[in-house]
């Protein structure tokens, strides 16, 4: 079970930290995921990070703003998001997977948290 917070309103430029809180064996030994949900537009990858935690992989469209991380001691997982804008309004939802394949493919994650809102106001 995923539990995903952090979320609010905020105004363009600044930070949010989101977090994953996980249930059950499965997170340490699993990929975590972030992807994201704007209104009336398609779910869409954000970032993912391996179960160790030494691989890293994001969308083009967040790289060099958002870091994933992860502390499988707390199962925990973690989005910054620095430097947002108004194109980042979204729900954000986090999902592990255990199976191998393409990080960024949202069917290949078994499990998923409810989602945060996160607003982004210009």
């Amino acid at each position: 079970q995923l539990q995903a917070s952090g979320g609010g309103l905020v105004q363009a430029g600044d930070s949010l930290r989101l977090s994953c809180a996980a249930s059950g064996r499965t997170f340490s030994s699993a990929t975590l995921g972030w992807f994201r949900q704007a209104p009336g537009k398609e779910r869409e990858f954000v970032a993912a990070i391996n179960w160790s935690g030494s691989s890293t992989w994001y969308a083009d469209s967040v790289k060099g703003r958002f870091t994933i991380s992860r502390d499988n001691d707390k199962t925990t997982g973690y989005l910054q998001a620095n430097s947002l804008k108004p194109d980042d309004t979204a729900v954000y939802y986090c999902a592990v997977k255990t199976v191998l394949g393409l990080y960024y493919l949202a069917s290949l994650y078994a499990y998923w948290g409810q989602g945060t809102q996160v607003t982004v106001s210009s």
